[in-house]
């Protein structure tokens, strides 16, 4: 399998994924946002960051890059497409996953280990998870609070697409265990059509064993596990 890491003004975790990749033994190439060429890649990337400085809206000036096209019509021809953190603030405004993404309850900018309790049962990244596990995952955003009208949020429960909800160290779902506000302690959805998966928290981050945690390596090798090759 191919990957490639989109690379927008502002991109401060490509290299962070592109290490990642690598050290799970895949092929990654870094993707310009000016270009129009997605270089036979089969899974693409939105990296975190602050894309444009955030100008406007968070992801809201990326999603109009020259590269989005082709990224959108990947996505459009069922394609394989991730955004973590600010790549799934870019993909809300591309209106590739429901929601929107406001600014953090406190108002304030946060970044700390959090944990995630995987939800969807069908769905690529969280299907071979351990359900009953709490999985220990770095944040780091301003702007990550999960917003969606009744009927989306509906939607996004009936269709099994959430991802993840922010839980305890104990795999509880609580109130007190939710960072930034999201509904329904939301960390994370994918499409209708469960090829385009978003998330807010940094699973890149935590994938090498240097670093004392590999629970997002965990996350990101179900794509290898699912994924015909």
């Amino acid at each position: 399998m191919k990957f490639g890491v989109v690379v927008f003004p502002g991109s401060n975790c490509d290299q962070d994924a592109v290490d990642t990749l690598e050290l799970m033994d895949q092929e990654v190439v870094k993707l310009w946002h000016k270009d129009h060429d997605l270089q036979g890649c089969d899974f693409i990337i939105l990296p975190g960051g602050f894309s444009y400085g955030d100008y406007l809206r968070t992801g809201a000036v990326a999603r109009f890059s020259p590269i989005m096209n082709e990224v959108i019509a990947h996505a459009n021809r069922g394609g394989y497409l991730m955004g973590i953190c600010n790549g799934f603030q870019i993909l809300a405004e591309a209106r590739l996953v429901p929601g929107v993404l406001l600014q953090n309850s406190n108002q304030q900018y946060i970044c700390k280990n959090i944990y995630l309790k995987p939800q969807s049962s069908d769905a690529l990244l969280t299907a071979g998870l351990d359900s009953g596990k709490a999985y220990k995952i770095p944040m780091a955003h301003g702007d990550g609070r999960f917003f969606a009208d009744a009927d989306t949020l509906k939607a996004l429960n009936d269709n099994d697409q959430v991802l993840f909800r922010y839980c305890d160290e104990a795999g509880v779902i609580t109130e007190s265990a939710n960072p930034n506000g999201s509904l329904e302690n939301i960390a994370g959805v994918t499409n209708k059509g469960k090829n385009v998966f978003g998330m807010m928290p940094h699973p890149e981050r935590a994938a090498d064993p240097n670093l004392g945690n590999t629970d997002g390596r965990l996350i990101l090798e179900q794509i290898l596990k699912t994924i015909p090759v």
